[in-house]
Protein backbone atom coordinates (compact mmCIF):
# COMPACT_ATOMS: atom_id res chain seq x y z
CA UNK A 1 0.00 0.00 0.00
CA UNK A 2 2.88 2.47 0.61
CA UNK A 3 4.81 1.39 -2.49
CA UNK A 4 1.24 1.91 -4.36
CA UNK A 5 0.47 5.52 -2.74
CA UNK A 6 4.45 6.52 -3.65
CA UNK A 7 4.19 4.94 -6.74
CA UNK A 8 1.15 7.37 -8.09
CA UNK A 9 2.35 10.11 -6.72
CA UNK A 10 5.78 9.57 -8.88
CA UNK A 11 4.17 8.87 -11.99
CA UNK A 12 2.04 11.99 -11.77
CA UNK A 13 4.96 14.26 -11.50
CA UNK A 14 6.56 12.55 -14.20
CA UNK A 15 3.57 12.42 -16.61
CA UNK A 16 2.97 16.33 -15.96
CA UNK A 17 6.59 17.08 -16.50
CA UNK A 18 6.95 15.50 -20.00
CA UNK A 19 5.21 18.16 -21.87
CA UNK A 20 7.57 21.00 -20.76
CA UNK A 21 10.49 19.26 -21.11
CA UNK A 22 9.74 18.44 -24.43
CA UNK A 23 8.76 22.05 -25.21
CA UNK A 24 11.97 22.88 -23.84
CA UNK A 25 13.84 20.37 -25.88
CA UNK A 26 12.51 21.69 -29.44
CA UNK A 27 13.13 25.43 -28.24
CA UNK A 28 16.77 24.39 -27.72
CA UNK A 29 16.99 22.81 -30.71
CA UNK A 30 14.97 25.54 -33.02
CA UNK A 31 17.26 28.02 -31.36
CA UNK A 32 20.73 26.49 -31.83
CA UNK A 33 19.78 25.71 -35.40
CA UNK A 34 18.68 28.58 -36.35
CA UNK A 35 21.38 31.01 -34.26
CA UNK A 36 23.64 32.30 -37.56
CA UNK A 37 27.25 31.71 -36.46
CA UNK A 38 26.62 30.94 -32.67
CA UNK A 39 28.81 28.99 -30.62
CA UNK A 40 28.88 28.29 -27.05
CA UNK A 41 31.44 25.45 -25.21
CA UNK A 42 28.61 23.26 -24.08
CA UNK A 43 28.01 23.11 -27.80
CA UNK A 44 31.57 21.79 -28.75
CA UNK A 45 31.83 18.29 -30.05
CA UNK A 46 35.68 17.04 -29.60
CA UNK A 47 37.26 13.76 -29.85
CA UNK A 48 36.18 11.36 -27.12
CA UNK A 49 39.05 10.34 -25.05
CA UNK A 50 37.16 10.76 -21.70
CA UNK A 51 33.84 10.56 -20.40
CA UNK A 52 31.48 11.16 -17.61
CA UNK A 53 28.56 8.71 -16.92
CA UNK A 54 25.67 10.24 -14.59
CA UNK A 55 24.62 6.89 -13.28
CA UNK A 56 21.22 6.93 -11.48
CA UNK A 57 19.89 4.53 -9.31
CA UNK A 58 17.90 3.82 -6.20
CA UNK A 59 18.46 4.10 -2.69
CA UNK A 60 17.06 1.19 -1.50
CA UNK A 61 16.70 -2.30 -3.08
CA UNK A 62 13.29 -4.59 -3.05
CA UNK A 63 12.57 -3.35 -6.68
CA UNK A 64 13.21 -6.31 -8.76
CA UNK A 65 15.67 -6.05 -11.32
CA UNK A 66 15.59 -2.46 -12.12
CA UNK A 67 19.12 -1.35 -10.66
CA UNK A 68 20.77 -4.57 -12.27
CA UNK A 69 19.47 -3.57 -16.17
CA UNK A 70 20.32 0.00 -15.21
CA UNK A 71 24.09 -1.43 -14.02
CA UNK A 72 24.21 -4.12 -16.98
CA UNK A 73 24.08 -0.36 -18.99
CA UNK A 74 26.99 0.95 -17.54
CA UNK A 75 28.75 -1.79 -17.44
CA UNK A 76 29.59 -1.27 -20.73
CA UNK A 77 31.77 1.36 -20.81
CA UNK A 78 35.32 1.41 -20.47
CA UNK A 79 36.50 1.69 -16.57
CA UNK A 80 39.57 3.35 -17.82
CA UNK A 81 38.28 6.57 -19.51
CA UNK A 82 35.48 7.02 -17.76
CA UNK A 83 34.37 8.94 -14.30
CA UNK A 84 31.37 8.19 -12.54
CA UNK A 85 28.40 10.90 -11.29
CA UNK A 86 26.43 8.77 -8.98
CA UNK A 87 22.43 9.64 -7.75
CA UNK A 88 20.97 6.94 -5.58
CA UNK A 89 23.21 4.88 -2.98
CA UNK A 90 22.83 1.57 -5.09
CA UNK A 91 24.58 3.46 -8.26
CA UNK A 92 27.18 4.45 -5.68
CA UNK A 93 27.96 0.91 -4.21
CA UNK A 94 28.00 -0.42 -7.50
CA UNK A 95 30.59 2.33 -9.03
CA UNK A 96 32.66 1.19 -5.56
CA UNK A 97 32.28 -2.51 -6.08
CA UNK A 98 33.10 -2.98 -9.33
CA UNK A 99 36.50 -0.73 -8.88
CA UNK A 100 35.24 2.33 -11.14
CA UNK A 101 36.46 5.43 -11.14
CA UNK A 102 34.15 7.45 -8.90
CA UNK A 103 34.44 11.42 -8.95
CA UNK A 104 30.78 12.60 -6.87
CA UNK A 105 28.22 10.97 -5.07
CA UNK A 106 24.56 12.66 -4.82
CA UNK A 107 21.45 11.70 -3.51
CA UNK A 108 17.45 12.79 -4.08
CA UNK A 109 14.40 12.33 -2.52
CA UNK A 110 11.13 10.45 -3.09
CA UNK A 111 9.57 13.62 -4.67
CA UNK A 112 12.48 15.16 -6.93
CA UNK A 113 13.02 18.73 -6.81
CA UNK A 114 14.87 21.38 -9.78
CA UNK A 115 17.38 21.83 -6.63
CA UNK A 116 18.19 18.45 -6.41
CA UNK A 117 19.45 18.46 -10.06
CA UNK A 118 21.23 21.67 -10.20
CA UNK A 119 24.15 20.39 -8.52
CA UNK A 120 24.39 16.81 -10.31
CA UNK A 121 24.57 19.31 -13.75
CA UNK A 122 26.11 21.92 -12.46
CA UNK A 123 29.53 19.45 -11.69
CA UNK A 124 29.04 17.37 -14.77
CA UNK A 125 29.00 20.92 -16.82
CA UNK A 126 32.17 22.27 -14.81
CA UNK A 127 33.77 18.62 -15.94
CA UNK A 128 33.10 19.13 -20.09
CA UNK A 129 33.88 22.89 -19.62
CA UNK A 130 37.16 22.58 -18.23
CA UNK A 131 38.16 19.96 -20.68
CA UNK A 132 38.30 16.72 -17.97
CA UNK A 133 35.96 15.25 -19.93
CA UNK A 134 34.73 15.07 -23.45
CA UNK A 135 31.26 14.03 -23.82
CA UNK A 136 28.83 13.26 -20.82
CA UNK A 137 26.26 10.38 -20.52
CA UNK A 138 23.43 9.76 -18.61
CA UNK A 139 22.51 6.16 -17.55
CA UNK A 140 19.40 5.53 -16.06
CA UNK A 141 15.91 4.62 -16.54
CA UNK A 142 12.57 5.75 -18.68
CA UNK A 143 9.25 5.09 -17.33
CA UNK A 144 7.08 3.42 -19.95
CA UNK A 145 4.10 2.12 -17.72
CA UNK A 146 3.57 0.63 -14.38
CA UNK A 147 4.96 -2.75 -15.59
CA UNK A 148 7.61 -1.62 -17.98
CA UNK A 149 10.79 0.23 -17.50
CA UNK A 150 13.70 0.65 -19.93
CA UNK A 151 16.78 1.37 -18.72
CA UNK A 152 19.57 2.91 -21.51
CA UNK A 153 21.81 5.54 -22.30
CA UNK A 154 20.80 9.87 -22.92
CA UNK A 155 23.49 12.10 -24.53
CA UNK A 156 23.74 15.07 -22.31
CA UNK A 157 26.80 17.20 -23.24
CA UNK A 158 27.81 18.22 -25.48
CA UNK A 159 24.25 19.60 -26.35
CA UNK A 160 23.31 18.69 -29.33
CA UNK A 161 20.28 16.01 -31.21
CA UNK A 162 18.91 13.33 -28.66
CA UNK A 163 19.51 9.75 -30.74
CA UNK A 164 19.20 7.56 -28.22
CA UNK A 165 15.65 8.43 -27.04
CA UNK A 166 12.62 9.34 -29.01
CA UNK A 167 11.54 13.21 -28.41
CA UNK A 168 7.86 13.39 -29.40
CA UNK A 169 7.25 16.73 -31.68
CA UNK A 170 11.27 17.17 -32.04
CA UNK A 171 11.83 15.36 -35.06
CA UNK A 172 15.24 16.68 -36.44
CA UNK A 173 14.64 16.92 -39.89
CA UNK A 174 11.67 19.17 -38.98
CA UNK A 175 13.89 20.85 -37.24
CA UNK A 176 16.41 21.86 -39.66
CA UNK A 177 13.79 22.28 -42.48
CA UNK A 178 12.16 24.98 -40.56
CA UNK A 179 12.87 28.70 -42.53
CA UNK A 180 10.99 30.41 -40.28
CA UNK A 181 13.48 33.97 -39.21
CA UNK A 182 14.01 34.13 -35.40
CA UNK A 183 14.66 37.77 -33.85
CA UNK A 184 16.52 37.34 -30.61
CA UNK A 185 16.78 39.77 -27.68
CA UNK A 186 18.93 41.41 -26.22
CA UNK A 187 21.36 39.04 -28.53
CA UNK A 188 21.61 35.59 -29.55
CA UNK A 189 24.69 34.74 -27.29
CA UNK A 190 22.68 35.98 -24.24
CA UNK A 191 19.56 34.54 -24.53
CA UNK A 192 21.14 31.02 -25.76
CA UNK A 193 23.83 30.65 -23.38
CA UNK A 194 20.97 31.75 -20.19
CA UNK A 195 18.82 28.83 -22.49
CA UNK A 196 21.39 26.02 -22.92
CA UNK A 197 22.12 26.46 -18.78
CA UNK A 198 18.29 26.02 -17.92
CA UNK A 199 18.34 23.18 -20.59
CA UNK A 200 20.90 20.98 -18.69
CA UNK A 201 19.39 21.78 -15.15
CA UNK A 202 15.74 20.56 -16.65
CA UNK A 203 17.59 17.08 -18.50
CA UNK A 204 18.54 15.96 -14.91
CA UNK A 205 15.56 16.79 -13.30
CA UNK A 206 13.86 15.15 -15.64
CA UNK A 207 16.01 12.02 -15.44
CA UNK A 208 15.50 12.60 -11.94
CA UNK A 209 11.39 11.93 -12.20
CA UNK A 210 11.97 9.16 -14.68
CA UNK A 211 13.75 7.36 -12.15
CA UNK A 212 11.85 7.78 -9.56
CA UNK A 213 8.60 6.95 -11.21
CA UNK A 214 10.16 3.57 -12.43
CA UNK A 215 11.42 2.31 -8.98
CA UNK A 216 8.17 3.29 -7.10
CA UNK A 217 6.33 1.61 -10.09
CA UNK A 218 9.28 -1.84 -9.78
CA UNK A 219 9.02 -1.64 -6.41
CA UNK A 220 5.51 -1.94 -5.86
CA UNK A 221 5.21 -4.70 -8.99
CA UNK A 222 7.83 -6.53 -6.39
CA UNK A 223 5.97 -5.62 -3.27
CA UNK A 224 2.80 -7.11 -4.95
CA UNK A 225 4.30 -10.30 -6.29
CA UNK A 226 5.77 -11.20 -2.97
CA UNK A 227 2.08 -10.11 -0.75
CA UNK A 228 0.95 -12.97 -3.83
CA UNK A 229 3.81 -15.27 -3.37
CA UNK A 230 3.15 -15.33 1.14
CA UNK A 231 -0.18 -15.97 0.40
CA UNK A 232 -0.29 -18.71 -2.08
CA UNK A 233 2.77 -19.78 0.69
CA UNK A 234 0.69 -19.56 3.18
CA UNK A 235 -2.88 -21.27 1.98
CA UNK A 236 -0.15 -24.06 0.81
CA UNK A 237 1.02 -24.40 4.83
CA UNK A 238 -2.09 -24.35 5.74
CA UNK A 239 -3.19 -27.35 3.96
CA UNK A 240 -0.52 -29.15 4.47
CA UNK A 241 -1.21 -28.20 8.62
CA UNK A 242 -5.18 -29.68 8.17
CA UNK A 243 -3.71 -33.07 6.48
CA UNK A 244 -1.70 -33.57 9.24
CA UNK A 245 -3.70 -32.83 11.79
CA UNK A 246 -6.40 -34.91 10.40
CA UNK A 247 -3.87 -37.80 9.99
CA UNK A 248 -3.26 -37.59 13.72
CA UNK A 249 -6.99 -37.16 14.94
CA UNK A 250 -7.49 -40.33 12.64
CA UNK A 251 -4.45 -42.41 14.28
CA UNK A 252 -5.55 -41.19 17.82
CA UNK A 253 -9.45 -42.86 17.01
CA UNK A 254 -7.79 -45.94 15.36
CA UNK A 255 -5.70 -46.28 18.19
CA UNK A 256 -8.30 -45.68 20.89
CA UNK A 257 -10.67 -48.25 19.05
CA UNK A 258 -8.02 -50.79 19.02
CA UNK A 259 -7.56 -50.36 22.05
CA UNK A 260 -11.46 -50.60 23.44
CA UNK A 261 -11.36 -54.27 21.02
CA UNK A 262 -8.64 -55.63 22.79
Amino acid sequence: MVASSKMRKAQQDTLMTRPFAQLMYRIQRHATIHAREFTHPLLEVREVRKRAVILVGTDKGLCGALNANVFRVAAQFDPATTLFITAGKRASQFVAHTRRQLVAEFTFSDSPRIAEARPIASFARDLFLKGEVDEVKIVGTHFINTLSQKAGTLEFLPIGAITTLKVPGADEAELASDTSQYLFDPDPEALLSFLLGFYVNVVIYRVLLEAKASEQSARMVSMKNATDSANELIHHLTLEYNKLRQGNITQELLEIAGGQAS
